[in-house]
């Protein structure tokens, strides 16, 4: 497959820049890949209609914390943007981060935090062109420097989706019902749709929720430069696979029952822990794995997606998922219906192998 194949023009107000009123009540497109039947459902939580009791739901728990801050460079007092990407080190409150404009930005430099510059750090590293360890000069408790940090934090909502300020709000929005574990820099947004509610109905019905971890990197947004796709590479993100959540999915296939991926990074978290013997395993580690068509998945039969942008690895998944064929032509039917939104706060797809 080629990166073109991807393309298609996505006028920029079809892009929602809020989330739907309540997390299940978005637009849902429902697709049958054996049939090729293709519907649309006016509420998510209509996609209780496709699952009975015993299939299992897969989401990623992941937590997103507020990594977006803005600082002042010494000196100067140049407004500076850092986006925090992962702790390296506790003890002397290293973190690796992105800063922008990272020209403006050297070994050495001091950056103030907050309105009265009471969090410092110092740049002691260059990583890459934009990246830099930062050291935060913190004399405290390490649990009262993290919660001094990230009140100084914004929610991180990927600004070449969303193009405004985030708010309040997006602290709780950017983030599903059920995120426990931190260290995500963005949102499953695939689970973003269900709510509390409706996570209740999943259980009255009987389905039952396997719970693994993928903490989202940014390089789910960092655009592809090579054409032959064989020669991108993924940057690295950490997953974790528990005993309790193999022993669901497992039992799950051994009984014939469906089984629902919610989410690309939820695919991408069973198809690597995935053993030899077509059974998911418990995992603890790194993942890079690219997954675009043709691809044959051994574990979900189903798959909760969202509607997203031309040329990003979240589609030629969801393709190599759905079919290359059957999901540009979804893409197709929802540019023409002007009430289908994309993007990270956008409507969901359910994709089906019947």
């Amino acid at each position: 497959m080629k990166l073109s194949q991807f393309k298609f023009k996505l006028p920029e107000e079809r892009i929602a820049q809020t989330p739907a009123p309540f997390r299940d009540e978005c637009r849902l497109m429902v697709l049958h890949t054996e049939s090729g039947v293709i519907e649309h459902r006016e509420h998510f939580y209509d996609i209780l209609e496709y699952f009975d009791d015993k299939d299992v739901f897969v989401f990623n728990d992941t937590k997103v914390f507020p990594a977006r801050l803005e600082g002042n460079k010494e000196k100067t007092g140049a407004k500076i943007e850092v986006f925090l990407l992962r702790e390296l080190n506790e003890d002397l409150r290293l973190w690796d981060v992105l800063v922008e404009p990272a020209r403006k930005i050297r070994i050495g430099n001091k950056l103030y935090f907050g309105e009265d510059e009471s969090m410092v750090a110092e740049v002691i590293d260059n990583t890459t062109s934009r990246g830099r360890t930062l050291r935060f000069l913190y004399d405290g408790p390490h649990e009262e420097f993290k919660e001094a940090l990230y009140a100084l934090g914004e929610a991180p909502l990927p600004k070449s989706i969303i193009s405004r300020k985030p708010t309040e709000e997006d602290l709780t929005d950017f983030q599903t019902v059920f995120a426990r574990n931190e260290g995500a820099v963005t949102a499953p947004t695939a689970g973003l749709h269900f709510s509390k509610q409706l996570m209740k109905r999943l259980e009255i019905k009987g389905i039952e929720m396997a719970f693994v971890t993928m903490h989202c990197g940014l390089g789910n947004f960092r655009p592809i430069d090579v054409e032959d796709l064989s020669k991108h590479k993924m940057e690295s993100e950490e997953m974790h696979v528990n005993a309790e959540a193999c022993r669901l999915v497992n039992e799950a296939k051994q009984n014939h029952r469906h089984i629902c991926a919610v989410g690309t990074t939820v695919q991408r978290v069973m198809e690597t822990a995935i053993g030899a013997d077509a059974t998911l395993k418990e995992f603890d580690g790194w993942t890079n794995k690219f997954i675009y068509p043709p691809y044959q998945f051994g574990i979900a039969d189903s798959m909760v997606a969202n509607f997203y942008m031309p040329y990003s690895t979240l589609l030629m998944l969801t393709c190599a998922f759905g079919g290359y064929d059957l999901v540009m032509k979804a893409y197709k039917e929802a540019l023409h219906d002007s009430r289908y939104r994309f993007g990270t706060y956008g409507d969901a797809m359910l994709i089906l192998k019947d």
